[in-house]
């Protein structure tokens, strides 16, 4: 292969030591992590945190007062309004005074988001981070073993590329997670928004509430799923990994 291809001597020995240092990470992981990891987030499964059953505890008040109605004592609705004040600006009326709609301020300053949902949402994402940043790696481990491709034989090698895909799912079902962490946070603030604008509107207020009770039952259905991908990627791996590390057995080996 070298007469192939030249390959600088310093570089190789760098790269050498990069594929030693993936590989006793990766197989720390497999055999110390991931087991560690799955065994704390099945006692987070049972902290009272997360184990909220009446969710109106999860509620989050929201300070918008409704206030009193406008009244329109010269228009009848707003477009008589438009028209009217369209009319008297052409004609030059500017000293008669068209009542328009009050502008709502906020009473209390910023709005704030749920605190119990923040305060959980803090604790999850780092999980999330974490199982994203490990699969990697033990990816890239599995990816090296891969031995050159050649005619036949290659029964430990499609053992080693189901592995691989298995740990590129786990990796985009873990970075879905906190897309929809990103989508609660927009959803609810159009929402807050939206009751800012028409505060008598009862029906935002509520869906408010909902959305906060459904990001709460979806913030423990994902701590559950990351105890389980940790599970189901430690138990594939031990029960391939002979396969996984030695994919071709050699002939010597199929002679004796």
């Amino acid at each position: 292969m070298s007469s192939l291809l030249k390959v600088d001597n310093a570089i190789k020995t760098q790269v050498d030591a990069f594929r030693e240092r993936i590989t006793a990470e990766a197989e720390d992981l497999v055999a110390r992590f991931f087991p560690k990891k799955l065994l704390e987030l099945d006692h987070f499964l049972k902290d009272p945190i997360i184990n909220i059953t009446d969710l109106k505890e999860i509620h989050s008040e929201i300070n918008l007062t409704v206030p009193d109605p406008i009244l329109l004592s010269n228009l009848n609705d707003g477009l008589d309004a438009q028209n009217a004040k369209k009319r008297k600006l052409e004609d030059g009326g500017a000293d008669d005074k068209v009542t328009g709609t009050k502008v709502f301020v906020m009473p209390g300053g910023m709005m704030k988001s749920n605190g119990n949902l923040v305060d959980l949402i803090e604790k999850v994402k780092p999980e999330i981070r974490t199982l994203i940043e490990k699969c990697n790696t033990v990816k890239m481990w599995v990816q090296l073993l891969i031995p050159r491709i050649e005619d036949g034989n290659n029964f430990g090698v499609s053992i080693q590329e189901e592995t691989v895909a298995e740990l590129r799912t786990v990796e985009g079902e873990a970075a879905s997670y906190l897309d929809q962490i990103s989508r609660y946070y927009i959803t609810r603030a159009k929402l807050v928004s939206k009751i800012a604008k028409y505060p008598h509107v009862e029906d935002y207020r509520r869906t408010v509430t909902e959305i906060d009770e459904k990001e709460y039952i979806s913030l423990k259905i994902i701590v559950s799923e990351l105890r389980n991908q940790y599970v189901t990627l430690h138990d594939m791996i031990l029960k391939n990994i002979e396969k996984i590390k030695r994919p071709r057995s050699s002939n010597a080996e199929a002679l004796y």
